[in-house]
């Protein structure tokens, strides 16, 4: 009996040492799957927004060496009534308002502050847009038309297979991709997980298969689709979006301080929505397409790439918001009135003819309610017709 018990003495000792083994071989990966878990608990998603780089890996965006682009401020307004309590009904982080080129409002809420570099979520896909734009004047990309296999071979094979540029740039691609941020086993919480363990996003879209429509036929927010798009750039140059992003848009805006993006396990970039910076820098970004991709007498970005980006080319529903090349467009818009947003409250709204961008963090838990989207809206353009 007694030499059977220390047998089991030793077995338990051993998988304990075992378990501590791993443990300490998987710390990392354990913390980011626990950070991910927990990374909109109400207790904690301010914070987490604003330190991203404490829970997933990360690759540098360097602001360069040039000098900044200043933001001089001009008159304050009153802001319209109602905005106070949206601000807090919408758990918004930071609010800045410019006009023809200056900083009307600017506020931070909920102990953040303007050196907090918070996380994109989407609108890094109208960053990704504006990349491509650049690349396709450049001639790195021959036609929208190009299926996205001849660029991104990796993808024969998979649901992706018959798909252009310009589907996938117009979330039309047709591949099934479920993005219910409240189901654990969606494929958009799938996809976190793939993040947060150091998996590859390019094996992942690689494994979808399924598809519910014809490529082109119908219009449906795909976000996997704007990694496709990633793909299509790394084939296309033999070079990583963040290097490219870095060189063609973030070292000309004159950014305050550096930013970065998540990647994934590859240290490819998560540019479907992984960007992270500080409110002023994405009012850099959104000041440059505001000017038609011109900073100081030198295109940045191509500007009818960005007025063909931001038209509602998708095949969305009548009446129904509009989507370009990964740039919305509200319902109603007038012409020079649209977007880029992520979820949980980001947005970067534009109102050209009145020389108006509005940006917008935020930590808004409730976003997918029904009618936010719209009210959000509403509160831009009364913002901007206020000025």
């Amino acid at each position: 009996m007694r030499s059977i018990l220390k047998w089991l003495l030793r077995i338990v000792l051993a998988l304990a040492l075992a378990a501590i083994a791993v443990g300490v071989w998987k710390r990392e990966e354990i913390q980011r799957l626990m950070a991910v878990n927990s990374l909109f608990a109400e207790d904690k998603i301010v914070q987490n927004f604003s330190h991203m780089n404490d829970a997933f890996l990360t690759v540098a965006l360097p602001r360069g060496e040039g000098p900044t682009w200043e933001l001089p401020y001009g008159p304050g307004f009153d802001l319209p009534e109602g905005t106070d309590q949206w601000i807090e009904d919408r758990a918004v982080t930071s609010l800045l308002v410019m006009q023809d080129g200056e900083i009307r409002f600017e506020e931070y809420y909920l102990g953040t502050g303007p050196d907090d570099r918070r996380i994109s979520w989407s609108i890094a896909k109208s960053y990704l847009s504006a990349l491509f734009g650049i690349l396709l004047e450049d001639g790195a990309v021959a036609s929208l038309d190009d299926p996205v296999v001849q660029y991104a071979p990796e993808l024969t094979g998979s649901a992706y297979e018959t798909a252009t540029i310009r589907n996938v740039l117009n979330m039309a691609s047709g591949v099934a991709f479920d993005e219910d941020y409240l189901d654990y086993n969606s494929d958009i919480n799938r996809m976190g997980r793939v993040v947060a363990l150091g998996g590859e996003l390019d094996d992942f879209a690689a494994s979808l298969q399924d598809s519910f429509a014809s490529p082109g036929e119908t219009w449906q927010y795909v976000s996997i689709d704007t990694h496709v798009i990633g793909m299509v750039i790394r084939g296309a140059t033999g070079r990583s979006v963040a290097e490219l992003l870095t060189e063609k848009i973030i070292e000309p805006l004159g950014l305050e301080r550096d930013g970065y993006y998540i990647t994934d396990g590859a240290g490819v970039a998560f540019a479907l929505g992984g960007l992270n910076f500080t409110t002023r820098d994405f009012a850099r970004f959104a000041q440059l397409i505001l000017q038609d991709g011109a900073r100081d007498g030198r295109q940045v970005v191509p500007a009818d790439w960005i007025e063909d980006s931001t038209w509602p080319s998708a095949p969305t529903e009548p009446g129904k918001i509009g989507y370009g090349y990964q740039w919305w467009i509200p319902v109603g818009a007038h012409e020079g009135e649209f977007m880029a947003r992520g979820v949980y409250g980001q947005y970067l709204y534009f109102d050209k003819p009145r020389g108006v961008l509005i940006v917008t963090t935020g930590a808004d838990r409730k976003f997918r309610e029904p009618g936010v989207s719209a009210q959000n809206v509403e509160m831009f353009r009364k913002i901007a017709q206020s000025l």
